[in-house]
């Protein structure tokens, strides 16, 4: 694990799925990047066209990543859950990095429900399964009671990666 390379894409438009990215990529002593879009959603009226744009699946315009995720052996992609949908700039940045993507960890937060929902769409976008998911809701991560949470969820993700790096070295 100590030399799997691991990038952590995100997006956040209140800061709470920022808050838990932060985390993880602390954790995981790697890389991370916020997805940027190129119009705001802030306010009420961006609240609105968030969740219009999620229901309908439409992705947003977002702006180019500065990281290769083809660089990287795992990308874990945060997002937070609108109208249990996957957020539009999060679904645009998998549309736009698919073919790039390695193995991918999802992670989202959200008011209450919709998690499953939006891995579903996640793992239809890139078409392929996750090594893991973790859904954190806002008031867990507000009160700060998602530590434990993100400690299985890394955990999970180093141990899968270094069972893919015994299979890899064995197989050589």
């Amino acid at each position: 694990m100590a030399d799997a390379r691991i990038l952590v894409v995100y997006y956040s438009r209140t800061g709470t799925t920022r808050k838990v990215a932060k985390s993880l990529a602390a954790a995981l002593h790697c890389d991370s990047e916020e997805v940027v879009e190129t119009s705001s959603r802030s306010g009420m009226f961006g609240y609105l066209r968030s969740v219009i744009d999620a229901r309908r699946q439409v992705p947003s315009r977002i702006a180019a990543g500065a990281s290769d995720p083809s660089l990287y052996d795992l990308i874990v992609i945060g997002t937070p859950v609108w109208a249990w949908s996957l957020s539009s700039p999060v679904r645009a940045y998998l549309l736009a990095n698919k073919p790039r993507l390695p193995a991918v960890a999802f992670f989202c937060t959200l008011g209450g429900a919709g998690s499953d929902q939006a891995f579903g769409q996640m793992q239809e976008v890139v078409g392929k399964r996750p090594v893991g998911c973790l859904s954190i809701t806002a008031r867990d991560v507000a009160s700060e009671k998602y530590a434990p949470q993100l400690v299985t969820f890394v955990e999970t993700l180093q141990r899968t990666l270094a069972e893919d790096r015994s299979t890899a070295t064995s197989v050589a």
